[in-house]
């Protein structure tokens, strides 16, 4: 990765360290296109200041090798990080927009209880509101 790429990868923390927030989240999942299988959510708590993980892009252009060792790194740098997996029964129940919703908001709250109930200031995630999280 350049580093005129990870400087543009990382301009919203950036931008939320200068507006005050010492703590963000960033959570995305994994699993809403396939025709099986579960829906999987992260979420990693960060200082808004740093460290972040140089490589850290788009899990599906990178190595199993390469996502394993970012994997390692994530762990190390943040203050708390959670996984959650919504399984094929439960989409059939609630749907699959549903279910993503309810790994987001499950990988929200292990990483808040990772970090001992502190709560980020500012969830960054891409193109969705997740329901039921008062955090912005």
């Amino acid at each position: 990765m350049t580093e005129e790429r990870f400087y543009e990868l990382c301009k919203f923390e950036r931008q939320l360290a200068a507006e005050g927030y010492t703590l963000i989240a960033g959570v995305d999942e994994a699993g809403r296109g396939p025709l099986a299988g579960p829906v999987a959510a992260a979420c990693v708590i960060l200082k808004s200041d740093g460290p972040f993980v140089k490589g850290a892009d788009d899990s599906k252009k990178l190595s199993e090798k390469r996502r394993e060792a970012l994997f390692e790194e994530i762990k190390e740098t943040s203050l708390a990080y959670g996984i959650s997996l919504v399984d094929n029964r439960r989409i059939d129940e609630i749907n699959i927009l549903q279910a993503t919703y309810e790994a987001m908001r499950n990988a929200l709250a292990d990483a808040i209880k990772m970090a001992e109930g502190t709560a980020p200031g500012m969830i960054l995630v891409d193109h969705v509101h997740i329901p039921e999280i008062e955090i912005p």
